[in-house]
């Protein structure tokens, strides 16, 4: 029987609570406030289930206090930031008020079986004194709605053992989100075996992921293990998975449905432990109507998908994560701490971005190595504003910003605030900070339909 306590002022959700979990046979206690529950030995208990909002001192207080016994919050402020906050800090999981029965004792039920299993708290900023953590968080780093939303949603996926797709544009950083699933998971005593589809022949990648046997192929001498039986115990991460021929999606697909694969030339099928995780930057379902992937083994990989989100999306943490490449930079090249410029900066924040994460990180250390003095130029950068896609206009040769005006100007009767944005390849709250900066106040009408 587990031992369970619950922190709760309210005190009918608190005794509801105890009711539903005491017919599921676990032990309760109640407290109202996180001074009563450290009247307790924390210890003593399986798991913590607390509110966030508590007379006196946050739940989340309990956290450190009751370390390591897991805790779950409970918010009925369904806050994605304060939830995440939470997350951060060290909490197991988060569950919104009012909740689903089910959804509760489902959760509890997954936190204490899971309970022996240790636990690393995701960082959603990077330890700045540790460069190990440079590539490892540079996902993570920033604070608008997509990235936090993004955040939760790999805490969530690394505690199930689901398949995964992660799907993105070229350059988001999918690789470094299969990382953290993988480091936050049940898995991650285990290895972590890569997989770049695109980079590998046709012709080798059957052998490279499922092995092969002598005599299998001209040149196939000697037995060779697959990378699939060497993720035993792990995960396995398909890179570009679209990139697999015919012959290799067959494969994978027994993988997924019988957790076994069979090496090339052998007729012996072998039990393997692996969780699979793809990541693609293309539209897979277009991919299976246009015939170029199984529709079976979509479906098998699509299990749960984590969308990385383009940077020119993320314009509010575009200009974090440039200082945070910047200091990591010249860190790692061992030069002297470099600043931008404040038209280079104006630059980084109006740039499309079209290569996202990896083209800013490129076009970052190439100016750290052309600059000449502490300073980077917005010339230094060599990027172009002027060349955004969606931002310009081939008959006028106007500046980003006026271009910007003359946009909103002319389309904001007929467009709704929304529109106006995904024309721009913006986001809304970038398009309202644009507004407030060049002056230009909404329409009435905008305002009603936007």
């Amino acid at each position: 029987m587990s031992r369970i306590l619950i922190v709760e002022d309210e005190p009918v959700i608190r005794s509801a609570l105890r009711k539903l979990l005491e017919r599921h046979d676990h032990d309760v206690v109640e407290a109202d406030s996180v001074e009563q529950a450290c009247t307790n030995s924390l210890a003593d208990f399986d798991l913590l289930i607390s509110d966030l909002r508590l007379p006196g001192a946050h739940g989340t207080e309990l956290i450190s206090a009751a370390n390591p016994t897991p805790v779950l919050i409970m918010t009925s402020y369904a806050s994605l930031r304060s939830a995440v906050d939470a997350m951060k800090l060290g909490a197991v999981d988060y569950i919104a008020k009012p909740f689903d029965h089910d959804e509760m004792v489902a959760a509890v039920e997954r936190i204490i079986t899971n309970k022996s299993l240790p636990r690393t708290p995701i960082q959603g900023k990077p330890n700045r004194n540790n460069p190990s953590t440079r590539q490892a968080n540079l996902s993570f780093i920033g604070d608008s709605d997509a990235m936090q939303a993004l955040l939760s949603r790999v805490q969530r996926v690394a505690q199930s053992d689901s398949t995964v797709l992660i799907s993105g544009e070229a350059g988001t950083g999918k690789e470094l989100i299969a990382n953290e699933v993988h480091r936050h998971s049940d898995r991650q005593r285990g290895p972590l075996i890569t997989v770049n589809c695109a980079a590998l022949a046709s012709e080798q990648i059957e052998s490279e992921i499922f092995g092969h046997e002598p005599g299998a192929f001209a040149g196939a001498q000697t037995s060779h293990r697959g990378l699939a039986e060497s993720a035993h115990g792990g995960v396995l991460f398909l890179d570009d998975v679209d990139e697999l021929p015919a012959e290799a999606q067959a494969r994978l697909l027994r993988l997924l449905n019988n957790q076994e694969i069979r090496r090339i030339g052998s007729v012996e099928a072998r039990k393997v432990d692996v969780r699979v995780i793809a990541a693609t930057h293309r539209d897979l379902a277009r991919q299976v109507r246009d015939g170029k992937f199984r529709e079976d083994l979509y479906y098998r990989l699509h299990v749960v998908e984590l969308k990385v989100p383009p940077l020119r999306d993320r314009q509010e943490d575009i200009e974090q994560l440039a200082l945070h490449i910047m200091a990591n930079t010249c860190k790692r090249l061992g030069f002297a701490q470099l600043s931008f410029s404040a038209d280079a900066l104006l630059a980084i924040n109006n740039y499309y971005w079209p290569g996202n994460v990896r083209e800013m990180a490129n076009a970052i250390e190439r100016a750290a190595i052309m600059a000449e003095g502490e300073q980077i130029e917005a010339q230094t950068l060599d990027i172009d504003p002027g060349e955004n896609r969606g931002l310009q206009d081939p008959q006028e040769e106007l500046s980003l910003e006026d271009y910007f005006a003359h946009f909103v100007l002319e389309n904001q009767d007929q467009m709704t605030e929304t529109e106006l944005a995904r024309k721009l390849g913006i986001s809304r709250k970038c398009l309202w900070e644009r507004r407030q900066r060049l002056g230009i106040p909404r329409k009435k009408s905008s305002a009603v339909n936007g």
